[in-house]
């Protein structure tokens, strides 16, 4: 059985990873993690992902503007992104969406912004990440309708219903589990977590943030998947190697690593 694991989503070039990245890369391998989706938020954070994929093998990139960014996204913006969307090391879009909790760029930029990001994954036959906080309709409204010749995708970090994420998998899309998964009052995760099929989820860190309840208010980093693993395992009720192997397969298939 496969006992290593994929961060399916993480931001080691986060500027938080700066001061200690290679022991950061060091603590993730003993922990088993055998790859890590390396995700862009913004242009530097793309870009540096992008490096850091060529400099370590078992990372891979993803490369998108974040909707908290939406507002400066402009031609040049995207001219970047596409460019960078080509190179051998990148394996998805994103990660991209919608945010209304902060609301740092006005809605019908974030729209536009994040269609881009759709157009840009269909023409170039890649995955997209998404981003979805507070946003569940419009999400769902504009997946629905560039659901024609998407080539799949994840939302990230899931933080909604059981029946939220029930229309996400009709549209053929994998749900992800992060930190909160071992938070005390995240009885809707574990709901989502023992009824999602196995087949359709993947788990993340999200690293920097969201630290799973053993290491909570530190810096988060891949090497905190397992508990990640073990929160989806004890929600469901099955051995952990199960989720980790199914998580593992699940995230090769989509990524196509």
């Amino acid at each position: 059985m496969n006992r290593e694991l994929i961060d399916s989503h993480a931001h080691l070039n986060d500027p938080a990873f700066s001061p200690d990245l290679p022991e950061v890369i060091g603590r993730l391998k003993q922990a088993g993690v055998e790859a890590v989706i390396n995700v862009g938020y913004d242009l530097r954070s793309s870009r540096e992902a992008v490096v850091q994929a060529h400099n370590w093998p078992f990372l891979k990139a993803s490369v998108a503007v974040h909707p908290h960014e939406a507002a400066s996204f402009d031609e040049e913006g995207a001219r970047v992104i596409r460019s960078l969307a080509l190179d051998r090391v990148v394996v998805a879009v994103g990660e991209t969406g919608l945010d209304y909790y902060r609301n740092l760029s006005p809605r019908r930029k974030q729209e536009e912004v994040f269609r881009w990001h759709l157009n840009l994954a269909k023409q170039l036959n890649l995955p997209v990440i998404v981003h979805d906080r507070e946003a569940h309709k419009d999400i769902l409204r504009i997946l629905r309708q560039e659901a024609d010749g998407l080539p799949g995708g994840v939302m990230h970090c899931f933080s909604g219903t059981w029946e939220m994420a029930r229309a996400f998998l009709d549209l053929g899309f994998y749900i992800s589990l992060a930190g909160p998964i071992t938070f005390k009052n995240a009885d809707n995760l574990r709901e989502v977590a023992a009824k999602v099929p196995l087949e359709r989820l993947l788990i993340e860190t999200d690293a920097p943030y969201l630290t799973p309840a053993p290491y909570r208010g530190q810096r988060n980093e891949p090497a905190n998947l397992r508990f990640v693993a073990e929160g989806v395992a004890s929600a469901r009720g099955i051995p952990v190697e199960e989720v980790i192997e199914a998580t593992t397969l699940n995230a090769r298939t989509l990524f196509r690593l």
